[in-house]
């Protein structure tokens, strides 16, 4: 195989291999920056007297379909009644 040719794939491999590592760092990046927007948003809602626990709690439900919650709801409710809740 020609040694030239080998050196221009390997530094055509080399080069894409560059470009995917830099943007996965970039959007590592990105991910952090997002992150600290978060805690931001958090510690103003905090400021205001809200409660973040359950706001977080809230956020995830909201992610959730709502018959899985109804039905999570109704064992707890069901668990919480057995137990004298």
């Amino acid at each position: 195989m020609d040694d030239n040719l080998t050196e221009q794939s390997y530094r055509v491999t080399a080069d894409e291999l560059r470009q995917f590592i830099e943007r996965f760092e970039r959007l590592e990046a990105e991910k952090r920056d997002i992150a600290d927007q978060q805690k931001e948003v958090m510690a103003e809602a905090k400021g205001r007297g809200y409660d973040t626990r359950v706001m977080r709690k809230v956020i995830a439900l909201r992610k959730r379909d709502k018959d899985d919650i109804a039905e999570e709801e109704a064992v707890l409710e069901m668990y919480k009644e057995a137990l004298g809740m």
